[in-house]
């Protein structure tokens, strides 16, 4: 690693972002999970200043910092990560948005998607399953064919509704895309989230559209086929 300055160093770049560590932000952030104060639009600017920069990214991971690992994540570079690192460091990111940045931001530009999705998908850890069915939710809207759809909603059907949170997100958010892509799945995605209730009371703000399976599936293919 080439170490021109202080700020493009380990050391230097923590220093940089104990310095923007906001109590109040860390605050609202632990509600979800997140060990963490830094803005993230703040957190942006810095990874747009640093650019690409693998082993940076390496050390800034190593550090188990929230803030650093969310960095890391984006000045990395995918595609030179190997399929047991990446398997490594999802199952060391225990915080909610350094998987999904992680998942998404990372895994899903890797040569080794589809065998993490399926090692993630059958693990018996609720939170590395969670990603394979992140992953999974994505090849159902862009790659279905060779998934057995029939077969994810009878998986939903029976462990959604008492499946830990994260899992249960990624399971939700999956039953959705099925009904919303799927059109000949549509009717029992539907009736599976009516029975099942899975986030129907859950606090939506004004303008967004609700988690819940049945309102967010009606919603999205009204914008596709309106």
């Amino acid at each position: 690693m080439s170490a021109t300055t202080e700020a493009t160093t380990v050391a230097g770049l923590m220093e940089e972002l104990a310095a923007l560590d906001d109590p109040r932000a860390r605050e609202v952030n632990l509600r979800h999970g997140d060990d963490h104060g830094v803005n993230l639009s703040k957190l942006r600017a810095i990874a747009k200043r640093l650019k690409t920069q693998q082993d940076l990214a390496r050390g800034l991971w190593a550090t188990g910092d929230t803030a650093a690992r969310l960095l890391s994540l984006l000045i990395c570079r995918p595609k030179d990560f190997s399929r047991d690192e990446l398997d490594t460091m999802l199952r060391e990111a225990r915080s909610p948005k350094v998987q999904d940045w992680l998942v998404n931001y990372v895994v899903k530009k890797s040569p080794h998607t589809e065998d993490l999705r399926l090692t993630w998908f059958a693990d018996e850890d609720p939170v590395v399953a969670s990603a394979g069915w992140m992953l999974t939710v994505d090849r159902v809207a862009k790659k279905p064919e060779g998934l057995d759809l029939d077969g994810l909603l009878d998986t939903i059907e029976g462990t959604m509704k008492d499946a830990p949170e994260r899992l249960q997100w990624a399971m939700n958010h999956c039953l959705a895309q099925i009904g919303i892509e799927h059109p000949a799945l549509r009717a029992r995605a539907l009736e599976i989230g009516e029975r099942l209730e899975v986030l129907k009371d859950y606090p939506t703000p004004p303008g967004c559209t609700s988690p819940f399976a049945p309102v967010w599936i009606t919603e999205m293919v009204r914008r596709k086929e309106g």
